[in-house]
């Protein structure tokens, strides 16, 4: 996995016109930051030396370099995960290389189940801290030494003072956030009404198939982590009901605008928060 992960951050090293100081993941449906984008670099990940290939619907699978308000940023529209039969590692890698080439703040985005009562269906959950069952971990084998130390600290993955700022920010755009615990499932199979409510009683929030081994490299590597769950649907184990892939891409959608906006500001801001 080293020799593949060198092989993605020589060609990186090579081509890009500018190194990123943020890096964006963006999940089911929720492309629209690209909008954005002042792009200067383009490609698609199959046509990246080393680079997984998404298989998700909706996930366009393309990587761009540009900048968002200055911020020099990287944005990868769709990721990887461990259903598609990657390992958590390789789910993982294009975080860590965008770690090791200078960026310093993830920002991870996925549509989520809600599993809290108190979420509604188009709601942005900012996420303050994760709970992980998928069956792997991306730092799983020998340590990459330049990333990260060997046994990382995870007390603190999405940084209070942070997420004050972002809670903050949001209310002066009259974007209601709402705070809670994400959990990560291997996936491809919904959740049953038993899973659903074991989930509730671990602690759970929201509820997908995505976004913990980013998170978990990038904390690694001392990157700050802002994490935001578009919640699609609610799960009530009581009055069960079918969980549609195509609910869950729609509510995804219908967030879009309000979720572009608000990364749009966090990334001018950004450039204040780090100093």
């Amino acid at each position: 996995m080293h020799e593949t992960l060198n092989t993605s951050l020589t060609y990186f090293k090579k081509t890009l016109p500018l190194i990123p100081d943020v890096c964006l993941v963006l999940g089911t449906g929720l492309g629209g930051v690209v909008r954005a984008m002042d792009v200067t670099w383009s490609k698609d990940y199959k046509d990246i030396p080393g680079f997984p290939i998404s298989t998700s619907p909706t996930h366009a699978g393309k990587l761009l370099v540009g900048t968002i308000n200055g911020t020099k940023a990287a944005l990868f529209q769709g990721r990887f995960h461990y259903y598609e039969g990657y390992s958590a590692r390789e789910v993982a890698m294009p975080v860590q290389i965008m770690a090791l080439l200078g960026a310093r703040l993830l920002i991870t985005c996925n549509a989520a189940g809600g599993l809290n009562p108190d979420l509604s269906s188009g709601d942005i959950m900012l996420i303050k801290d994760h709970i992980n069952l998928i069956p792997d971990n991306p730092l799983r084998g020998s340590n990459i030494d330049a990333a990260g130390p060997r046994f990382p600290d995870l007390s603190c993955a999405y940084p209070k003072e942070i997420r004050e700022k972002v809670l903050s920010l949001a209310e002066g755009m009259g974007i209601k956030l709402k705070e809670g615990v994400f959990v990560a499932v291997p996936g491809p199979s919904l959740e049953t009404a038993a899973e659903t409510r074991f989930l509730r009683m671990i602690g759970a929030d929201a509820v997908a198939m995505s976004l913990v081994p980013e998170v978990i490299a990038a904390v690694h590597a001392g990157m700050k982590v802002i994490g935001l769950s578009v919640i699609a649907n609610i799960n009530d184990p009581d009055n069960f009901r079918p969980i549609l892939i195509e609910d869950v891409i729609e509510q995804a959608h219908r967030a879009e605008g309000r979720l572009e906006q608000l990364i749009v500001n966090i990334l001018e801001e950004w450039r204040n928060w780090k100093k």
